[in-house]
């Protein structure tokens, strides 16, 4: 007799969203969204672990709250916004952690600095505060997808965000706010923990489940490296949504 495979209950698929299960803010194509909630999740169970706030998390997921039911996680800013089976578990508050004098600090800075960058071109939006996490972005959010582009491919030839980050983690290292490069256009910054890791905790009563993570910013120094190095997790490094899928496939087939 064969041994018997293993349950839907003992695997968990997490993955990260732009750049993974999306383009860059762009909405996942519904071949995708089927397979997962449709095939996937038969096998294992599923979740999203973004940087983003909630509502952008929704927005590229189909723009429809239902998805808070059809992923059995969405964490949302790394897991401060945790919702796991459509219920609210728990919100985490970056001001409470840091105090608002260590967040006028570190906010007045990132602006100076910020204002100090040329670029081929800047926008609006530049810092963002989210529950748990400021979200810092040189070119500014307000920017259109055609400029978001532009300036990844500027990024990637001038380290614009390395750059940052490395100035920011000297300016900063009394305390403990920590520094990743997330998506195409932003750094994300937290206290020390509050990385994707942070998801984790909610499998702590679940020591036989096997967890796979899917990320593309798999790195040190990326927003995904914490959680794909981690000893609690399987982690793969894909290109974009039809690299998850293969992988995935590949995973589910083994």
């Amino acid at each position: 007799m064969g041994s018997t495979p293993p349950s839907r209950k003992d695997t968990v698929f997490l993955f990260d969203l732009d750049g993974t299960l999306t383009e860059s803010r762009q909405a996942i194509s519904s071949h995708l969204y089927d397979y997962l909630v449709k095939e996937v999740r038969q096998k294992a169970r599923i979740g999203i672990v973004g940087g983003s706030d909630l509502a952008k998390i929704i927005e590229q997921l189909g723009n429809d709250e239902k998805v808070l039911k059809e992923f059995d996680y969405v964490f949302a800013e790394n897991g401060m916004v945790a919702y796991i089976d459509g219920e609210l578990k728990e919100t985490q508050s970056l001001c409470k952690a840091i105090g608002e004098d260590q967040l006028q600090e570190f906010t007045n800075y990132a602006l100076g600095y910020l204002s100090k960058l040329k670029l081929p071109r800047k926008r609006g939006n530049f810092i963002e505060l989210r529950n748990g996490m400021i979200n810092i972005c040189p070119i500014g959010r307000s920017c259109s997808q055609e400029e978001r582009i532009e300036f990844f491919e500027y990024d990637k030839v001038h380290g614009v965000r390395d750059q940052m980050v490395e100035d920011l983690r000297k300016q900063f290292a009394h305390t403990t706010l920590q520094f990743s490069i997330g998506g195409q256009i932003s750094i994300d910054v937290f206290p020390k923990g509050w990385d994707k890791t942070y998801s984790l905790k909610f499998f702590q009563n679940e020591p036989t489940t096997v967890i796979h993570f899917f990320g593309d910013k798999t790195s040190p120094g990326g927003n995904d490296y914490e959680i794909f190095s981690d000893d609690r997790t399987i982690g793969h490094t894909v290109t974009g949504p039809d690299s998850t899928e293969a992988i995935m496939r590949q995973v589910l087939s083994s």
